[in-house]
């Protein structure tokens, strides 16, 4: 356990960094969307190009890990809005909070993390996970969130617009890219592929940072909150959610899987099922407040879930190295 926390620490530390610098004011809150500019659209793309360059293409395209994650994360979505709706939580707070439960900090954290834990090797499963949330899981819990008012009609509007918010979203066609060039066996230029390497280096930490920042911004900010007093079962049965059913579930699908023929190898399975333990991701919670969703109790979600997991996630680790 110790040998993990070596591991680990550092990643949450800059977390904690970001959420200080924030709260001590020593980042003014408007310089935050420009650090997530940047990792979003400049450092987060190059990394994920770098690792998809150079992911044999069989890994990238591993059906058996892309329709076992897919199956529970759909599962997962179902069953957190099933347990969330109520008089005060309806279509909109219900499915955002469904895609909280559902959507691990991949991107920003996991990818660099699981690569420090067990290698290069560890990027194909995870981009695979990367594909699912960014372009299924999310669309989806967008689209549901427009049900409370908008009938049917503006369901399929609202599906059709977070449709062209994934292709808007840089990461997809980072990995596509990425794709491309480890199927074509090609190669960036040296200087080209010098400034890519920069800009991917400082993904991790500037991404880590960040999430500590926009966490501390939500946290800031809820007192702004329009929908009364935040309750703890609110939140709290959707961190657990997280945390402990997602990778949970991905473990015995996946072992079920593997029992009925799946080709799925076991150190993929051992990648999404800690991708799974991951915390939810930060990002939600600007797509949150786009969609006029309670952004205070998906902050709270996001922050609890980002706290716990240093022992959680440190936990699954020790488990699966024992």
């Amino acid at each position: 356990m110790l040998e993990v926390l070596h591991v680990t620490f550092p990643f949450f530390a800059l977390v904690l960094c970001g959420f200080a610098a924030a709260r001590l004011k020593l980042l003014p809150l408007e310089a935050i969307s420009g650090l997530n500019g940047f990792v979003l659209f400049f450092a987060l793309p190059c990394m994920l190009f770098r690792f998809g360059a150079g992911t044999p293409i069989a890994q990238l395209l591993d059906a058996g890990v892309f329709f076992t994650y897919l199956f529970c994360a759909l599962v997962l979505v179902a069953f957190s809005i099933a347990v969330s709706l109520n008089g005060r939580i309806r279509w909109n707070d219900a499915s955002l909070g469904a895609l909280v439960a559902a959507f691990p900090n991949t991107g920003f954290m996991g990818v660099p993390l699981l690569v420090a834990l067990l290698g290069a090797q560890a990027v194909g499963p995870a981009i695979v996970t990367i594909v699912v949330d960014l372009v299924i899981t999310s669309s989806l819990c967008v689209a549901l969130s427009r049900m409370d008012a908008a009938g049917e009609q503006g369901t399929v509007v609202a599906a059709r617009k977070a449709l062209a918010g994934v292709l808007r979203n840089p990461m997809p066609w980072a990995i596509s890219l990425g794709a491309a060039f480890s199927y074509g066996g090609w190669a960036l230029s040296g200087p080209v592929n010098a400034t890519v390497g920069l800009l991917a280096d400082a993904a991790s930490p500037v991404a880590l940072f960040t999430i500590g920042a926009v966490l501390a911004r939500s946290q800031m900010l809820s007192h702004e909150r329009p929908h009364g007093p935040l309750r703890m079962g609110d939140y709290l049965p959707v961190a657990l959610i997280k945390l402990v059913l997602h990778p949970l579930l991905v473990l015995l699908v996946g072992l079920t899987a593997i029992q009925w023929g799946v080709p799925i190898e076991p150190f993929a399975l051992q990648v999404i099922v800690l991708v799974a333990a991951l915390p939810s991701a930060s990002n939600v919670s600007l797509l949150a407040e786009r969609l006029g969703a309670d952004n205070g109790r998906i902050a709270r979600i996001i922050l609890v879930t980002t706290v716990a997991a240093f022992f959680t996630f440190s936990g699954v680790v020790t488990l699966f190295q024992a």
